[in-house]
């Protein structure tokens, strides 16, 4: 029997168990490990925060996956991965034999942030973040009007910020909570066509969020933001949507890896230097393609992961891939309402919003239903 070892239960590897539930790999094994029994589906993350939906209706059951997929689940994650051995050590201590791998652990916060670790809220682990924002709520409403920063302008940091002051501002303490979009860049959403951020930067002023740019933070400590040149920004709670690291693991590994420490790919999502080994999402950059670290791309790379997992395992060749130049982003703004984007063409509604609802229900209860 060949093994078949699945490391995270992101986004690409729940397609995987999708396509593998009633017809797994022949003559296979099949173990998924990950942390966690449940995956929170990023997109669905602001409206939570806005109290449009409860936790639960942004979870895919990785457990019901895996078990439909004829998979062993080990709830854990891995601490150390040897692609030579073909051997990965898990957070529990047990070792995971395998003959194929494939990683999809997304990314962790980025560490070394003086005082980060005791006075701020990461945005990853995703359920981390929803809790640390529901005792926000609750102090809220039991009467403390929140100061909240959030450091970080690229446009998950701005549906955070517009989530939190929806949410904070109109259910508890109406007009006295203040939010803060702290950013090291000279502009908000530097990575968006520049008529989307027009369009996010009036919406920020309407909602009276306070917004920094051209200041990069240096430390944060218990009253809140101190910045690189010397001046402080007042806050009682921090949270950091700054762009996520690697799990240091990935480089410690010997897999090749980018400058920044993502295991690279080819056109097949096979690591360049260990061909036992594939990778997607966010913890992966594709040689020949490299995206942005979204979603969006870690699901579309889903079906092709899949394939060539299913050819590697049958001996069959393998398929290339080239992920789309340019996706759609749904940029929820906390009311629902939300801005599309797609260059050069943008727009912004309601009716955006009930796209986007429509787009993340659907793509949920595709994992909830029997195969």
């Amino acid at each position: 029997m060949t093994r078949l070892l699945l490391v995270g239960g992101g986004h690409a590897h729940i397609e995987v168990l999708r396509r593998f539930a009633g017809s797994p790999p022949a003559a296979t094994t099949l173990c998924l490990a990950t942390p966690a029994p449940a995956l929170t589906y990023s997109g669905m993350v602001p409206g939570v925060i806005a109290g449009h939906y409860a936790l639960a209706d942004a979870q895919i059951d990785l457990a019901h996956l895996a078990v439909a997929a004829g998979a062993r689940l080990a709830l854990a994650s891995v601490a150390a991965l040897d692609p030579v051995a073909r051997r990965a050590t898990l957070s529990n201590g047990a070792v995971e034999a395998f003959d194929v791998a494939s990683l999809d652990v997304g990314a962790v916060p980025a560490a070394g942030l003086p005082g980060a670790r005791d006075h701020a809220i990461a945005v990853r682990p995703l359920e981390v973040l929803v809790a640390a924002v529901d005792a926000l709520r609750a102090a809220a409403q039991g009467g403390v009007a929140p100061r909240i920063a959030v450091v970080g302008g690229g446009a998950a940091g701005i549906e955070l910020v517009l989530a939190l002051s929806s949410g904070l501002l109109y259910e508890a303490n109406a007009g006295k909570a203040a939010f803060m979009l702290v950013t090291d860049k000279p502009e908000i959403a530097a990575e968006l066509p520049v008529g989307v951020r027009r369009r996010l930067s009036r919406i920020l002023l309407a909602r009276h969020v306070a917004v920094v740019t051209g200041a990069a933070v240096s430390a944060i400590d218990a009253q809140g933001l101190v910045l690189a040149d010397g001046r402080r920004q007042a806050a009682s709670a921090v949270i950091l949507a700054t762009p996520a690291a690697p799990a240091p693991w990935l480089r410690a590994s010997g897999l090749a890896c980018d400058a920044h420490g993502f295991v690279r790919v080819d056109a097949t999502l096979r690591s360049v230097s260990h061909p036992a080994v594939f990778a997607a999402g966010d913890c992966a950059t594709q040689d020949d393609a490299p995206r942005p670290r979204s979603g969006v791309y870690a699901v579309r790379a889903g079906p092709p992961l899949a394939a060539n997992l299913r050819n590697t395992l049958a001996g069959a060749p393998l398929r290339h891939y080239r992920p789309q130049r340019h996706a759609l982003a749904l940029i929820a703004t906390g009311d629902r309402r939300a801005v599309a984007s797609r260059p050069p063409w943008s727009a912004e509604g309601a009716w955006v919003w009930r796209w986007k609802d429509h787009i993340d229900r659907r793509f949920v209860a595709r994992y909830r239903a029997d195969p």
